[in-house]
């Protein structure tokens, strides 16, 4: 069964960052979808299984960006 999670990442501001974050979210194993929100910096993860934090926090920080909170 899917579930998602919704990240907060800052300093998206285009389409480029959103697709970087959404490039790098992917490869996460058991990622199956990445949606992101550019004004409000809301990321939709959806994955066959939960997500560990601290790689999702590793991915943003790949693509340039960092989660909030």
């Amino acid at each position: 069964m899917s579930q998602q999670t919704v990240y907060t990442v800052t300093g998206m501001t285009c389409g480029h960052c959103a697709g970087s974050v959404t490039e790098e979210l992917s490869e996460l194993p058991g990622v199956t979808d990445v949606a992101v929100d550019l004004p409000t910096g809301a990321v939709t993860v959806t994955s066959d299984a939960e997500l560990d934090r601290s790689s999702v926090a590793a991915a943003v920080t790949e693509a340039g960006y960092q989660l909030a909170g």
